[in-house]
């Protein structure tokens, strides 16, 4: 799977659709770079709360995005994230800086700032680049475009196993979180969560990992096949 010219492939959806282990384990089979760009907002979020920035303030948020260093490491399953020199892989993972990137995220100019940075980093091809605005805002010209989705209770059982507490209460903060970001991703004025109209849109509701991860194989071998 060499061909001349490298592939962009984008593949956006909503929390718990499983596209960042989807997009790492293609990029590993493709020998491609994966982007996660959910985890450079993440890390904006994350630094934002450091410095007592609010989140809200897009214009104070957006001058914190332009003087930040966020660079991606391919690590298997995902990406080793340094901000500013500093490993915080591990900790824009929490609960916390999960609902802040989603606040930050929302403001147009702070996209702007993200949106040409993820450019940049893909504009040579040889990357898979996962998010919620890549097929549509960041690369809509990428030659591979999926869309993941899966219904919510599925997508909230995923994270919930994921993050390893399976009570009660954590399912239903789960439950609520995945709602409520739902519904800033697909409302939001800037790039909304939409599938491109050219997009392949496969539902993981009742797949596993391996079987949605060589559905996409198969479109890309499809799309090398035309470039060779």
């Amino acid at each position: 799977m060499s061909p001349t010219r490298k592939l962009i492939i984008a593949i956006d959806g909503p929390a718990g659709s499983g596209k960042s282990t989807i997009a790492a384990r293609l990029a590993r089979k493709l020998g491609y770079i994966n982007l996660e760009s959910g985890a450079m907002y993440r890390a904006l979020a994350f630094k934002a709360m450091a410095h007592n920035v609010a989140l809200d303030d897009a214009e104070a948020v957006r001058q914190l995005a332009e003087n930040t260093v966020i660079h991606l490491e391919a690590q298997g399953d995902g990406n080793r994230v340094l901000l500013d020199g500093r490993d915080v892989s591990q900790r824009i993972r929490q609960p916390d800086v999960t609902i802040a990137a989603s606040r930050v995220s929302a403001h147009p100019a702070v996209r702007r700032v993200l949106v040409a940075r993820q450019r940049e980093l893909g504009a040579n091809g040889g990357v898979v680049m996962e998010g919620r605005d890549i097929g549509t805002a960041v690369f809509p010209d990428a030659d591979v475009k999926i869309f993941l989705d899966a219904d919510p209770a599925v997508r909230a059982e995923r994270r919930v196993l994921q993050n390893g507490d399976s009570s009660i209460g954590e399912r239903q903060r789960v439950q609520a979180e995945i709602a409520a970001r739902d519904q800033r991703d697909r409302t939001r004025v800037a790039s909304p969560l939409v599938p491109a109209p050219d997009a392949v849109i496969l539902d993981t509701t009742h797949r596993n990992i391996d079987e949605v991860v060589a559905e996409v194989e198969g479109v890309v071998r499809q799309r090398l096949d035309r470039e060779a």
